[in-house]
């Protein structure tokens, strides 16, 4: 039996670290060749740990002339692209709605929210001229589906995600690209280190994620997978959809207590 993406070149953008780097080892054990950028020079380690099958290249996720060079970079290289994961984000901090600065709003719009649009512009055209069909994956957040998981232009720029993976959708109708959103919960990545840093520190590892019915936090490896099954020809028939891997998060309204057998209110 086959492996899952052989033959498939894919570009994974925030590929340093976290998500980013757990699906890049992920796609290239399951055949994928890979062109993996980051702002960090942690990229060219997570190439080391993938092997032959990477590609490397420091880059900003939200310029346009970055974005377009990745994707000169993979055609260049391999001559096609079945696979964008425009995975790159940052949190911009958990300053409130009136005392946020107009600047640091527009920096997580930039590198959140115009950098998947890029990808989608630059990669999706590519792929819908090529006629080979492709996948897209946009990292959006639980955050953009709700408020409570992130600070305002966090949130803001997560939502603004999910709506572009279903714009992006019908706009490449026809072309069999599909863009879909991935909307992960509490995850360690390097964006959540300092939390799951401190909880470890204080040995309160056991009070993170406590507001999932899972009741713990989520490790790259398992977004990974989730990534690599809208990558993969296994999801065939999703398209335009908003994935969220939150260990059920996001599956409830705000309750003062949740327990078996009672109402909550």
């Amino acid at each position: 039996m086959g492996k899952l993406l052989d033959g498939k070149v894919a570009i994974i953008t925030g590929a340093g670290s976290g998500i980013g780097r757990a699906s890049a080892i992920r796609f290239a054990a399951e055949g994928a060749k890979l062109v993996l950028g980051d702002r960090s020079e942690s990229v060219f380690e997570t190439a080391r740990m993938v092997g032959d099958a990477a590609t490397a290249c420091q880059m900003d996720a939200g310029k346009e002339e970055d974005v377009a060079s990745i994707v000169t970079l993979a055609l260049a290289t391999h001559g096609h692209i079945d696979i964008a994961f425009a995975n790159a984000g940052i949190s911009g901090g958990r300053a409130g709605i009136f005392d946020i600065a107009v600047l640091d709003f527009a920096e997580v719009l930039r590198v959140n929210l115009i950098g998947p649009w890029l990808m989608v512009k630059h990669a999706g055209k590519v792929m819908a001229d090529a006629g080979r069909g492709g996948a897209i994956i946009l990292t959006a957040s639980v955050a953009g589906i709700r408020s409570g998981a992130g600070g305002p232009a966090y949130s803001a720029s997560k939502a603004g995600v999910i709506n572009l993976a279903q714009v992006s959708a019908q706009q490449l109708s026809e072309t069999n690209v599909r863009v879909n959103a991935l909307c992960p919960g509490l995850t360690e990545t390097g964006m959540t280190k300092p939390t799951f840093d401190y909880a470890r520190e204080k040995d309160v590892m056991h009070k993170v994620g406590r507001l999932n019915p899972l009741r713990r936090g989520a490790q790259p490896e398992e977004l990974a997978n989730v990534a690599l099954f809208l990558a993969s020809d296994l999801s065939s028939y999703v398209n335009g959809q908003a994935i969220a891997v939150d260990g059920g998060l996001s599956s409830s309204h705000p309750v003062t207590r949740q327990l078996t057998g009672q109402t909550a209110v």
